[in-house]
């Protein structure tokens, strides 16, 4: 299993609270519609970066699948005009 936790920030003028519901309604129903993608969960955080992503895949392959797979890049369009940095981690069990 492979473990992807990933942190953003958001662009200036950005209403946090908004966005948040916008990227888990993009994201979360992906679960169970992209092979592999196990679990995911968007939060806000309360200390450091905005926001946190983590979500939990089969393998690598996966991941990798997951992150050109049509569905996800159809609602990161829903988002991706919000995200001003991120940084990412993953690693496997």
């Amino acid at each position: 299993m492979v473990k992807h936790i990933v942190l953003y920030n958001f662009k200036e003028g950005v209403n946090k609270e908004e966005a948040i519901q916008i990227i888990r309604d993009a994201l979360v129903p992906l679960v169970g519609q992209i092979p592999g993608l196990r679990h995911l969960e968007v939060n806000l955080t309360f200390q450091g970066m905005d926001y946190a992503l983590y979500s939990e895949f089969d393998s690598r392959e996966a991941m990798e699948n997951y992150a050109v797979h049509p569905l996800h890049l159809a609602a990161k369009e829903k988002f991706f005009q919000f995200i001003g940095t991120r940084v990412a981690a993953d690693y496997l069990l």
